[in-house]
C-alpha cells in the first residue's frame, strides 16, 4: 500500500526533464550574506571618513566665502559665487576625509589600544583600502580647488589647499610625523584647519591679500591650538606606548589642561578688541556689524570658559572616554562661530529682501 502511494510520486519526479536540479553549492542565504558583507564594507569606509568631523571644515570654508562675499559688497555674480561656494565646501570636506584616512593608517597600532572599534582595527577596511580612499579624496579635493581657482581667477585657493594637504601629510606620515612633537602637533592642525581654511574660504570672493581675512583666520587658528588637545587626552595611553608626545603624555592631564585652557577663551576676545580698535583709530580690521561681532566674541568666550572649567575640574576623566563632552562642546563651539561670522556680516536688509522674494 505504501509502495502504491509512493510510485506515482516517484514517476512524476523522474519524468520531468525540464526541472533542473538545485545546485549543491547554492543556498538562498548566500545573497543575504553577500549583501551584508557589501554593506559592512561600505559602512566601514563611511566610519573611516568620520562624517561628523567633516561638518566643521565644510562650514569653515562656506562661512569664509560668505563673509568675504558680503564684506566685498556682493561684487561677485550671485550664480558664480554659489557655484564656487558649493565646490569649495565639498573640496574642504574631501580634504578632511583624506586627512582622517591617512591619520588612521599611521595610527593603526595606537588605535588598537585606544580605539579598537575603528574600521582598520576590526578589519572592515584594509590599510590599502584606506590609502586608496585618502588618495582619491585628496586628489578630488585638489581638482575641485583648481576648478574654483579657474572660475574666480584667484589661484590662491588651490595654493592654500596644496599647503593644507602637505600639513595633513606632515602631521601623520613618518619621518616628519608632527603628531609626535608636542606643541608642533597642535600648530600643524591649527594652521591649516583654522587659519588657512578661513582664508581659503575668503578667496572664493576676494583676494587673500586682506588684513581682515588673516585676522579672522588668526582667531580660529589660536582657538584650535588649544582645542586640538581635547581629543588627545583619551588617546594618552596608546600615544605613550608608541612614543607620541602629545601634551597630555608629556605634561600629564592636569598640566596639559592648564596649558590649553587660555586658548579656549582669549582668541574670541580678539573680536571685540578689533571692533574697539576700529572705533578708536578709524581703521576697521573687521567690517561686519560691530555689535554683532562683540556679542559673538562674548558668547564664544563664555562658552570656551565653560569648556575650560570642565577640563580643569576633572582632567583625568578626559583620559577615560573617546569624544568626551569637553571635546563635543569644543566641536559645537567651532560650528557655532562659523555660523556666527555669517550672521555678523550679512546686511540686515538682506533678510527682509529674502523674505519678500520668498513670499
Amino acid at each position: 500500500r505504501g509502495f502504491s502511494i509512493a510510485r506515482p510520486l516517484l514517476t512524476f519526479l523522474v519524468a520531468r526533464p525540464t526541472m533542473a536540479p538545485m545546485s549543491a553549492t547554492y543556498f538562498p542565504s548566500d545573497e543575504i550574506v553577500s549583501r551584508y558583507r557589501t554593506r559592512r564594507a561600505v559602512m566601514g569606509y563611511v566610519r573611516l571618513a568620520r562624517p561628523f568631523t567633516l561638518v566643521a571644515p565644510a562650514l569653515g570654508m562656506a562661512s569664509g566665502g560668505v563673509v568675504a562675499y558680503f564684506a566685498a559688497g556682493r561684487k561677485v555674480d550671485d550664480l558664480v559665487f554659489l557655484r564656487v561656494l558649493l565646490l569649495g565646501t565639498i573640496a574642504a570636506a574631501l580634504l578632511n576625509i583624506a586627512s582622517n584616512a591617512l591619520n588612521q593608517i599611521f595610527d593603526l597600532d595606537i588605535d588598537r589600544i585606544n580605539k579598537p572599534g575603528r574600521p582598520l582595527c576590526t578589519g572592515e577596511v584594509s590599510p590599502l583600502g584606506a590609502a586608496i580612499l585618502a588618495g582619491v579624496a585628496g586628489a578630488m579635493a585638489l581638482v575641485l580647488a583648481a576648478a574654483v581657482s579657474a572660475l574666480t581667477g584667484h589661484w590662491s585657493t588651490l595654493a592654500l589647499f596644496i599647503v593644507a594637504a602637505l600639513f595633513s601629510a606632515a602631521y601623520s606620515v613618518p619621518p616628519v610625523r608632527m603628531k609626535a612633537r608636542g606643541w608642533w602637533a597642535n600648530l600643524t592642525v591649527a594652521l591649516p584647519r583654522g587659519t588657512l581654511l578661513k582664508v581659503a574660504g575668503w578667496s572664493l570672493a576676494q583676494s587673500v591679500l586682506s588684513w581682515e581675512a588673516w585676522y579672522i583666520g588668526l582667531v580660529m587658528g589660536l582657538f584650535l591650538v588649544g582645542a586640538t588637545t581635547t581629543k588627545d587626552f583619551a588617546d594618552a595611553r596608546g600615544d605613550a606606548a608608541y612614543g607620541v608626545k602629545t601634551l597630555p603624555v608629556v605634561h600629564g592631564p592636569a598640566k596639559a589642561a592648564k596649558l590649553v585652557a587660555p586658548f579656549l577663551v582669549l582668541p574670541f576676545l580678539l573680536l571685540p578688541a578689533a571692533v574697539g580698535v576700529g572705533e578708536l583709530s578709524g581703521f576697521r580690521l573687521l567690517t561686519g556689524h560691530a555689535v554683532d561681532l562683540c556679542i559673538l566674541g562674548g558668547i564664544c568666550a563664555v562658552w570656551g570658559a565653560q569648556i575650560a572649567v570642565r577640563i580643569l575640574s576633572d582632567p583625568e576623566s578626559l583620559t577615560n572616554t573617546e569624544n568626551h563632552p569637553a571635546w563635543r562642546h569644543m566641536y559645537y563651539l567651532m560650528i557655532f562661530i562659523q555660523v556666527g561670522f555669517v550672521l555678523a556680516y550679512v546686511p540686515y536688509e538682506f533678510y527682509g529682501n529674502l523674505i519678500r522674494k520668498l513670499t
